[in-house]
């Protein structure tokens, strides 16, 4: 089975509302380096930032507003492609649930005009290169920016089935995460897509956690291990091997469609697709990948390359099973980034002790 790759029909800015007559925003003159250093009174270096952030999702605004913060010249590149652009809402975020994640987006980049240090640009970053304190980032049709610190927060791609009416679907009526969107399912007839175990484990968590009418699609023979099969029985959970034709309707009234001719209504479907990275910057650098093709990072987003800094759902610590794809996770990724990111700057060449 192939996979769609989701192209979104434009950047998810197109979706953002203006403020004050424009997305971007860049510190006023004069203040664009009012880092700690320049305020004592230290000599600025326009040309290098303290810090430059690729991604302008919930992990990259979180990790510059910590940055903004604590006065440090910071440049985020938002080349507008989020993984959860096409969400009607986002949860599990306090104070924020069903908030849209575009509108999370917005909020953020209003946020952040309040700290002259850091500027936002609208840019598709194309490479990265260089090594700790002098890091370089070239941008579509721009210029090449040099930065001390990195901090790579472009997350994943989802891959769904490239079954018609799926990647359509994905997100709106079509989710990936009962955390996400179990709850609204609640009671209603469900489909799980998926011939793998990591995508059919979804329909026994559904229905223990949240329906009593859940039915599996692997879209032709799968090869899943008897207790799998066990378990899905004894959960009352039916699957259908028969090859997909399309899915249509809308989210609430969705029907899959088999290739025999049979339709299948349901209320949603869960799909767990196949993800990639959205850029090769940790590549490019040399930083290490876990098997599934997540950055490793340490328990404060370090990756392997001394200076560089993961967040989001793109990265994840060795020791864990599989990433978390939350909002409030990615935020929470790219302040501990941060933190740790400005402890180092400000030990760097000082007689101060690591820790």
């Amino acid at each position: 089975m192939s996979t769609a790759r989701l192209n979104w029909p434009a950047p998810y800015e197109h979706y953002l509302p203006e403020t004050n007559g424009t997305r971007d925003h860049a510190a006023p003159p004069g203040l664009l380096w009012s880092t700690a250093r320049s305020a004592r009174g230290e000599p600025a270096t326009p040309s290098i930032y303290d810090v430059i952030v690729i991604g302008g999702g919930a992990a990259g605004l979180s990790a510059a507003q910590v940055l903004g913060r604590q006065r440090r010249r910071t440049l985020v590149l938002d080349g507008g492609r989020v993984r959860n652009a096409r969400a009607s809402g986002m949860h599990m975020y306090l104070s924020r649930d069903g908030f849209t994640p575009i509108g999370l987006v917005a909020l953020g980049r209003e946020e952040l005009a309040a700290y002259p240090s850091v500027e936002v640009r609208s840019a598709h970053a194309e490479s990265v290169g260089g090594e700790i304190d002098d890091f370089t980032v070239t941008v579509t049709g721009g210029p090449v920016f040099r930065a001390r610190r990195l901090i790579l927060a472009t997350g994943l791609l989802d891959e769904p089935w490239d079954v018609p009416g799926v990647p359509e679907r994905f997100g709106r009526g079509i989710f990936h995460c009962p955390f996400c969107h179990g709850w609204e399912a609640s009671g209603q007839s469900l489909a799980v897509l998926g011939r793998e175990p990591t995508q059919v484990v979804l329909a026994a968590y559904l229905a223990d956690r949240y329906s009593d009418d859940v039915v599996v699609a692997t879209d032709g023979p799968h090869s899943l291990p008897s207790p799998i099969l066990a378990n899905l029985e004894a959960l009352g959970v039916k699957l259908i091997d028969t090859p997909l034709a399309e899915v249509t309707g809308r989210a609430g009234a969705l029907n899959v469609h088999f290739a025999d001719g049979t339709v299948l209504p349901r209320q949603a479907i869960f799909h767990r697709a196949p993800t990639r990275q959205q850029a090769p910057f940790a590549t490019q650098l040399g930083a290490r990948l876990l098997d599934d093709g997540f950055v490793l990072v340490d328990e404060f987003q370090q990756t392997s390359v001394p200076g560089v800094f993961a967040a989001g759902d793109m990265a994840r610590q060795g020791a864990l099973q599989d990433g978390l794809t939350l909002v409030s996770q990615a935020a929470a990724d790219g302040v501990r980034a941060a933190v740790r990111l400005e402890q180092g700057l400000f030990r760097a060449g000082l007689p101060v002790p690591p820790g």
